[in-house]
C-alpha cells in the first residue's frame, strides 16, 4: 500500500464538481471543441507612466520576449506585439504591420508609435486601462500541459522572469489569470497536507503521552494511524484517482478520527486490569465491549462520509468512497492491531491507570453529575435560549461562492486579482457562443452589427470587461481603411461594406500578419456559422453571476431572433460556480441521506424508538447551533463549510453510541436503577469522551491554521461542533433519560431481571428496552 501511495498525484482538473451529463458541461465540452481551451490566459499587469521611454520599453519587449522562450507558453499578447492595419491601395489589401517592431532607435521614433498606438481603440481596456497607465500582457499557455504537473514549472518560470523585470525597475508586477490560481492553490493544497499530516501526528502523540502516560500505547496508537494514512493514500492511487482540495483532507481526517479508536480500545483495557488485575481477561473485556462500540461508531462515520459517493458530483463521489472506506478500514486495522500487541506486552503499570484518579478530571465528572441530577430545569432552560439563538442565527445564513474564494484577502494572489478587476474589470473568462445556424452567417453585415450591439451593452456593466468578438477585429478594419481615422472605429455600413470587402482579406508576411490575423479568426468556427464573444470580468461569485446573466438575456432576445440564432452563455466561470453550485446541493442531500441512513443504524442498536429520540436531539442541537454561529458570524454557506456538517454527524453520534451503550450494558447490572445507571455510565464514559472529543478538538483545529479560508472554517466550526456534541451528550442526552426514567423502568418492570456472569459475554440485544 505504500508502494501505491507513493504515486499519488494532484489534480489540475477544476471541471470535477460538475456531472458530465450536465447541459452547461455539454455546452462548454462543444465550445472547447469549436474554440479551444478559454482559461489558458495568464496575465502580467504592470503600473508605471514610464513604459513608452526607451531603456524601460526595450526592457519591456525583452520581457515579451523571454517569456515567449518559455516552454509550454503558446502565444503572448501585449503591446511589444501590438498590430497596426495598413491599407495599401495598389493591392487593394489590409496589411498588419508590428507597430513596434523593429525596436524604434530613439525617443522621438517611440513617441511616434506611441501616438499611433493610442488611435487604436481596439487595445484600450485590453492591453491597457481606461486611465492609459496600466498596462496588461496575456500569455497564452499550452492546455495539455495546464493539465499536468509541469503546469508548475511554467506557471513558476513566467512569474520568475516577470519579478525579475519588476526588481529590476522596482515596480510591483502584478500576475493572475486562472493557470495561475489553480497552480498556487493546488500547490498549497499539496504543502498544508504534508504540514496538516506532521501537525495532527504530533499533537496527537502528546496529548496520548499525556493522558496514557506511556510511550507503548503512544506508540500503538501512531502506527495505526499511520497504517490508515497510508491505506488512504494508496486507496486514492487505487481507485484511479488524484489529490483534490477535498481528498487532500482524508489523510489527516483518518489521523483524528482514528486516534479515538485507540483511547477508547486503551481505555477500557486499563479501566478492566484496574478493576481485577488479570491481563487476559481484561483483553477479552475489552474486545466484548468495545468491539461492536467501535464497529458502529466508525460505521455512522463512514456513513457520514460514503453518502457523497450518491451525489452527482465527481469531486464528492470521490471524496465519499475514499473516505467512507478508509474509516471501516481504521476500525478493522484498530480492532486487529491492538488486542494483538497489547497480548505480548506486560500489564500495565499503576502509573499507566493512574489518569483514571485523575482530580481534575474527577471533579469535571462530580459538576457534570450534579447539572443531570440538580440542575435539570436550567440546563433544559440554557438549551432552549441556545437553540432559539441559533435558529435566529440560520435565518442569516446565505450560499455563495468566489473562484479564489478560500484565498486571504492579503495574499498576493487576492490583492493581484483585484488589482486587474480595478484596472480592467478582471480577468475571469466568460464566453457567449451565437450560433447563426447557417455557414458562413457570422460574416453577414446584419450578424457583425448584432454582436456589436450585445457588445455595448455587455462593456457598460461594471462588472464585465469589452467584450471581444469578429466584430471588433471588422471595427479595426474599416478603421485601416479609412487611414487610421479612430472616429471610423465602427461596424461597417451598407455603403461602406462595398468599398471595404476585398481589403478584409489580410495578408502580411511571418508573425506581423498572423498575430492579428489568428486573433479574429479565433472568435469564429472553421465554417463561420458561429461566433464568439469573450469577456473578461470579474470574480462576482455564485450568486451574483447568475443574476447578471439573466440581466442581459431579455438583451440577448430582443437582439438575436430566437428563430434564427441560438446564443449560449458558457466558459470557465459558468462551469465553476455551477461546480460550486452542485457541491452545495450535493453535500446537503447527503447530509439529509447520512442522517436517515444513521437513524436506521441506531434503530437496529437499540431496537427502541425512546432511544432513538434520546440519542438523535443531542446531536441536533450541535448542528442547530454551528449553523446558527455561521448565521451571526456571516460565514457564507459554500462547499467547504457545508462539508462541516456532515463531518459533524457522522463522528458527534459516536459519542452517543458509546453513552448509550454502555447504559444499555451497564443496566441489568445496576437492577435496572436508571438514576444509577446513568451516573455510572458518566463516570465510566466520561473520561474517555471528554479525552477523544479534546483530541478531535485539537485535530480538526490544525485545519484552522490553513492558508485557505474555507478550510480554517472547516477547522474551527467542526471543533466548535464536536464540543458542543461532546456537551450535549454528557448533559442533555443523560438529563433525558432521566426525564423518560419512568416510562423505561414501567418497562423494564415488564421482565425480571437476569443474573448477569461479570466474566460472560453481554448480549448487545436491547435488553428491556424495546418498542411493544
Amino acid at each position: 500500500m505504500a508502494y501505491h501511495a507513493s504515486k499519488v498525484q494532484l489534480s489540475y482538473d477544476f471541471t470535477g464538481a460538475i456531472p458530465r451529463d450536465n447541459e452547461k458541461f455539454l455546452q462548454y465540452q462543444e465550445f472547447k471543441k469549436m474554440f479551444g481551451e478559454d482559461g489558458n490566459m495568464m496575465v502580467i499587469g504592470i503600473e508605471t507612466d514610464s513604459l513608452f521611454k526607451l531603456d524601460f520599453f526595450r526592457d519591456y519587449v525583452q520581457l515579451n520576449n523571454d517569456i515567449r522562450q518559455i516552454p509550454a507558453v503558446e502565444n503572448t499578447l501585449g503591446i511589444p506585439v501590438a498590430v497596426n492595419l495598413v491599407k495599401n491601395d495598389s493591392t487593394r489589401k489590409l496589411a498588419a504591420v508590428n507597430l513596434f517592431q523593429p525596436l524604434p532607435e530613439n525617443q522621438q521614433a517611440l513617441d511616434s508609435l506611441k501616438d499611433i498606438f493610442y488611435t487604436l481603440p481596439f487595445y484600450k481596456g485590453l492591453l491597457y486601462s481606461e486611465k492609459g497607465n496600466v498596462f496588461m500582457m496575456a500569455v497564452q499557455i499550452n492546455k495539455d500541459v495546464l493539465n499536468s504537473a509541469r503546469r508548475i514549472d511554467v506557471v513558476q518560470s513566467v512569474s520568475r522572469v516577470a519579478m525579475a523585470f519588476g526588481a529590476n525597475h522596482n515596480i510591483d508586477v502584478k500576475l493572475s489569470g486562472l493557470p495561475m490560481i489553480r497552480t498556487i492553490m493546488a500547490t498549497k493544497v499539496a504543502d498544508e497536507l504534508k504540514m496538516f499530516l506532521v501537525i495532527s501526528f504530533v499533537l496527537t502523540a502528546l496529548i496520548l503521552l499525556i493522558f496514557f502516560r506511556s510511550f507503548s500505547a503512544v506508540l500503538m496508537s501512531m502506527i495505526v494511524v499511520a497504517i490508515g494514512v497510508i491505506w488512504s493514500v494508496a486507496t486514492i492511487v487505487l481507485c484511479g484517482y488524484k489529490i483534490t482540495l477535498l481528498t487532500g483532507l482524508i489523510p489527516p481526517l483518518i489521523v483524528v478520527i482514528g486516534i479515538p479508536n485507540c483511547v477508547y480500545f486503551l481505555n477500557k483495557y486499563h479501566t478492566e486490569y484496574a478493576l481485577h488485575g488479570k491481563k487476559n481477561e481484561a483483553l477479552v473485556r475489552m474486545v466484548q465491549r468495545m468491539g461492536i462500540v467501535t464497529l458502529f461508531t466508525n460505521l455512522t462515520a463512514a456513513i457520514g462520509f460514503g453518502v457523497f459517493y450518491f451525489t452527482n458530483s465527481a469531486l464528492l463521489k470521490e471524496f465519499g468512497v475514499v473516505a467512507g472506506t478508509n474509516i471501516m478500514l481504521i476500525f478493522l486495522i484498530s480492532f486487529i492491531f491492538l488486542p494483538s500487541v497489547l497480548s505480548y506486552l506486560p500489564p500495565p503499570k499503576t502509573k499507566h491507570t493512574s489518569y483514571l484518579e485523575n482530580k481534575m478530571f474527577l471533579a469535571v465528572l462530580n459538576f457534570l453529575n450534579n447539572l443531570v441530577f440538580k440542575y435539570r430545569p436550567m440546563v433544559y432552560l440554557f438549551t432552549g435560549i441556545m437553540v432559539i439563538a441559533a435558529i435566529l442565527g440560520m435565518m442569516r445564513l446565505r450560499p455563495v461562492g468566489y473562484i479564489v474564494d478560500d484565498i486571504p484577502k492579503s495574499d498576493k494572489l487576492y490583492t493581484d486579482l483585484k488589482f486587474f478587476e480595478r484596472n480592467f474589470k478582471g480577468v475571469m473568462p466568460l464566453e457567449i457562443a451565437v450560433d447563426t445556424k447557417r455557414k458562413n452567417g457570422v460574416v453577414s453585415l446584419s450578424t457583425l452589427q448584432k454582436l456589436d450591439e450585445l457588445s455595448s451593452i455587455i462593456k457598460v456593466q461594471p462588472a464585465f470587461a469589452r467584450p471581444l468578438s469578429v466584430a471588433e477585429g471588422i471595427k479595426f478594419a474599416k478603421q485601416a481603411y479609412y487611414n487610421g481615422d479612430s472616429l471610423n472605429y465602427a461596424v461597417p455600413n451598407q455603403f461602406d461594406i462595398g468599398f471595404l470587402a476585398p481589403y478584409l482579406r489580410m495578408k502580411g508576411t511571418g508573425d506581423n500578419a498572423s498575430t492579428f490575423t489568428r486573433l479574429v479568426s479565433s472568435f469564429m468556427d472553421s465554417t463561420r456559422q458561429v461566433a464568439r464573444l469573450s469577456v473578461n470580468m470579474a470574480d462576482v461569485g455564485s450568486v451574483e453571476l447568475p443574476r447578471l446573466i439573466d440581466s442581459l438575456r431579455p438583451h440577448v432576445n430582443e437582439i438575436f431572433d430566437t428563430a434564427r440564432y441560438k446564443v449560449t452563455f458558457t466558459g470557465t466561470s459558468i462551469i465553476f460556480l455551477e461546480g460550486s453550485r452542485f457541491i452545495i446541493n450535493g453535500l446537503a442531500e447527503s447530509i439529509v441521506l447520512a442522517f436517515v441512513l444513521i437513524v436506521f443504524c441506531m434503530l437496529y442498536l437499540f431496537r427502541s424508538w425512546r432511544m432513538l429520540l434520546i440519542s438523535l436531539i443531542p446531536n441536533i442541537i450541535p448542528l442547530l447551533v454551528t449553523a446558527g454561529v455561521m448565521g451571526w458570524l456571516d460565514i457564507a454557506i459554500k462547499p467547504s463549510t457545508v462539508l462541516v456538517f456532515s463531518i459533524a454527524l457522522g463522528i458527534a453520534i459516536d459519542v452517543t453510541i458509546r453513552f448509550l451503550v454502555n447504559f444499555k450494558q451497564e443496566l441489568p447490572l445496576n437492577n435496572y436503577d436508571i438514576s444509577a445507571t446513568v451516573r455510572q455510565t458518566i463516570n465510566e464514559t466520561g473520561l474517555s469522551i471528554i479525552y477523544t472529543s479534546l483530541i478531535l478538538f485539537a485535530g480538526f483545529m490544525i485545519f484552522a491554521f490553513s492558508e485557505f479560508q474555507g478550510t480554517k472554517a472547516l477547522g474551527w466550526l467542526t471543533s466548535l461542533t464536536l464540543i458542543m456534541a461532546m456537551v450535549t451528550n454528557l448533559t442533555i442526552l443523560p438529563a433525558m433519560l432521566l426525564w423518560m426514567e419512568k416510562a423505561l423502568r414501567k418497562k423494564a418492570r415488564k421482565r425480571e431481571p437476569t443474573p448477569v456472569d461479570e466474566e460472560a459475554d453481554l448480549p448487545m440485544k436491547d435488553i428491556g428496552l424495546e418498542d411493544e
